[in-house]
């Protein structure tokens, strides 16, 4: 099913490096298109390893439909982080048990 929502463009899937095995870790998580570009995301739980991954490496890479590119990502705060949070509640229609009490992210394209 998540790859039908990734090709569909519903949901993204994010490539980090693990912080503690160094490999490749994958996950599928909702997201918020900025008209300048960037890409919110947010997680659920303070634990999320995907969110992890990003404190530690920002360097991610994003898959959105038929289109993967290279990014970065910023840990947002405050106002910010309440932001991305209320838009990715707006998106997907219900408040996602959760969503908040993790990180948020701007995913930029690198480069």
């Amino acid at each position: 099913m998540d790859d039908d929502l990734v090709a569909w463009g519903r949901v993204l899937r994010i490539e980090t490096r693990g912080r503690t095995t160094g490999r490749t870790a994958v996950a599928t998580v909702g997201f918020v298109e900025r008209p300048d570009g960037a890409l919110l995301v947010a997680a659920g739980s303070p634990r999320a390893d995907w969110a992890l991954n990003l404190l530690v490496e920002p360097r991610c890479r994003v898959t959105i439909a038929d289109t993967t590119r290279d990014a970065v990502a910023t840990a947002l705060e405050g106002r910010d982080h309440a932001t991305a949070v209320r838009d990715l509640i707006l998106k997907y229609g219900t408040p996602a048990e959760g969503l908040g009490a993790g990180p948020a992210f701007e995913l930029r394209p690198e480069g």
